[in-house]
């Protein structure tokens, strides 16, 4: 791969790779680091936060059943867990935002399986802060196969244990890019969800799950594939 003049390019040539998710998410964060070292700076002293304080550690784990949600998706609608296990296994991501480069190129990656995972009678849906009207563009990245609900104000992930405050440093570059999280969330909080990875069984059991205080690794396909499968009856 040609090295890239801006992060812009950089992204578009990580998300065509042929490579496992976690080979492209590390190629970017790499990038990242050669072009934009304040931002991964900034984010090494984040990880190494929430590492310390062992952000994400009493998530629910394999075997627990994942608490309910009621949340509001693109059309306006309401929907539960139970809606969604109703149908089959789900695949629960809890993402940072429509901005997140790393959420885009993990939900590109699910889209991209949808079929694979259609044919185990499973969904997939993405938990973000971000208010739908600001969600269009990732929905058409995704191809609209992952449906984006909106955790408000973050509550559904506080109540697992898997929200962060990003800490002042970020906040000033975050604004500096334009990602104005107050202005995504309609919040001043300043606070994100931990990405995290849950597949569900029908019977709202975990089959598989992924929290990592290190946003910049999420669960690869294959091992969501393998647990869906042992989710199917």
């Amino acid at each position: 791969m040609s090295r890239p003049e801006t992060l812009a390019k950089a992204f578009a040539d990580i998300c065509s790779m042929d490579a496992p998710l976690n080979a492209r998410l590390a190629a970017y964060a790499a990038k990242l680091r050669e072009l934009n070292f304040p931002f991964a700076e900034a984010y090494d002293d984040l990880v190494a936060r929430l590492a310390a304080g062992e952000i994400g550690h009493d998530a629910p784990s394999v075997g627990d059943r994942l608490p309910s949600f009621i949340l509001p998706s693109q059309t306006g609608a309401l929907v539960s867990l139970d809606d969604l296990t109703a149908l089959g296994p789900v695949v629960v991501s809890f993402n940072r935002g429509h901005w997140c480069p790393f959420c885009k190129i993990e939900l590109r990656t699910i889209s991209s399986h949808h079929r694979e995972i259609a044919e185990l009678g499973a969904h997939a849906v993405s938990i973000m802060p971000d208010r739908q009207e600001f969600t269009g563009d990732l929905r058409t990245s995704t191809h609209g196969a992952i449906m984006i609900l909106t955790d408000i104000d973050n509550g559904y992930a506080l109540s697992l244990g898997l929200v962060l405050w990003v800490g002042e440093k970020l906040k000033a570059l975050m604004k500096g890019r334009g990602f104005h999280l107050d202005t995504f969330h309609g919040s001043d909080g300043w606070i994100l969800p931990v990405p995290a990875t849950f597949v569900v069984g029908p019977d709202s059991l975990i089959r598989a799950r992924f929290v990592d205080p290190d946003f910049r690794k999420r669960m690869e396909i294959e091992d969501i594939l393998a647990a869906l499968r042992l989710s199917v009856p």
